[in-house]
């Protein structure tokens, strides 16, 4: 063996280790026959821990994805893993194919985890990965939570855990394992389908990194964006449990004790507080932090600042103010003939 063959092992078995370290719980490895998961898949393998399993979702999007997912098996099986395929069998829409076929991809291995009692389940999601996301994040305007990027770690569904253990290493690392033990490994041709903006993202990254904007680079602001998100995220737990009463399935805040707050801190606890009221909805209205920030520093304050009321609606939330400075958040009316909320 070559001192870098040996150097990539080293770095992957490290990379594993706290993982598979855990008390013995069954962990499923998400394999797609990649490169990246191949390694993946290979480096678990060879770690000698008991209770690896091993899935591969066809999303039946190619003519030879099932042939793909049948040669992940066969490898497994030479690996001493059992191997499951599961299918994405539902309608799919072209200009969401992508997003779709994530969220589908993810659910299917969250429902085979359960069925197998696994408690933990592994992607292979690398630091090229993480460059790409927080760069697709930066040009869609995201905050300090998107731009902390994809976490280590994650729920996934109750009792189980996502974890992406080489979020810290290249692509190209994972490409030389492969072949440093001549495995099998296939290339995805969407990943150079400019149809996709991660694909277009994917091929500019070569000429940012020669200005210096690195994947490294990246993946570094990403980690020190999730530390500054986590301290947010715990400030606004505090104020929010401090200021707020709940009123059966409404809220209601001392918004002159927010106002207090920082603007950062403020933008949080609205944003979480709008969270609580929107879980209830048959189909929740996701966050857009321009309208949040447009609400809070063009609507509210100023509101609270002058002690007059405000009547405001976000996400299908209505939020009002009083001139005694406090905030009321239950869900809206409905509008429209079709009585959906906007």
């Amino acid at each position: 063996m070559s001192e870098r063959s040996a150097s990539l092992d080293e770095r992957l078995a490290h990379a594993l280790a706290p993982i598979l370290d855990r008390p013995a719980v069954t962990a499923l490895l998400a394999v797609s026959g990649g490169p990246d998961s191949t390694a993946l898949m290979h480096a678990a393998a060879r770690s000698g821990r008991a209770g690896l399993r091993v899935a591969t979702v066809d999303h039946a999007l190619r003519p030879d994805s099932a042939e793909e997912a049948a040669e992940v098996g066969r490898l497994a099986a030479r690996l001493g893993l059992p191997h499951a395929t599961l299918t994405w069998d539902v309608p799919r829409r072209g200009s969401r194919i992508q997003a779709e076929a994530r969220a589908a991809r993810y659910q299917l291995l969250a429902d085979h985890a359960a069925r197998i009692g696994a408690g933990l389940v592994l992607t292979a999601h690398t630091l090229d990965d993480q460059a790409e996301t927080v760069l697709m994040r930066l040009i869609a305007g995201s905050g300090p939570s998107g731009l902390a990027g994809m976490p280590v770690e994650r729920p996934l569904a109750p009792g189980i855990r996502l974890v992406r253990p080489f979020l810290d290493l290249p692509k190209a690392d994972l490409v030389a394992y492969c072949e440093a033990h001549r495995l099998p490994f296939l290339r995805d041709p969407s990943n150079a389908d400019e149809r996709f903006a991660r694909s277009r993202l994917r091929r500019l990254l070569p000429l940012l990194a020669e200005e210096g904007l690195s994947a490294a680079r990246l993946g570094r602001l990403a980690a020190r964006t999730a530390r500054d998100d986590a301290a947010l995220t715990q400030r606004a737990a505090i104020v929010l449990s401090e200021i707020s009463e709940p009123d059966g399935d409404r809220l209601r805040l001392d918004g002159r004790r927010l106002y207090r707050e920082p603007e950062a801190i403020v933008l949080r606890v609205l944003g979480t507080a709008l969270d609580r009221i929107v879980s209830g909805f048959a189909e929740p209205v996701p966050e857009r932090l321009e309208r949040l920030e447009a609400l809070a520093f063009e609507a509210l304050l100023p509101a609270l600042a002058e002690g007059r009321a405000l009547r405001r609606t976000l996400r299908g939330v209505l939020i009002e103010t009083d001139v005694h400075g406090t905030i009321r958040l239950a869900a809206a009316p409905p509008r429209g003939a079709g009585g959906r909320r906007r």
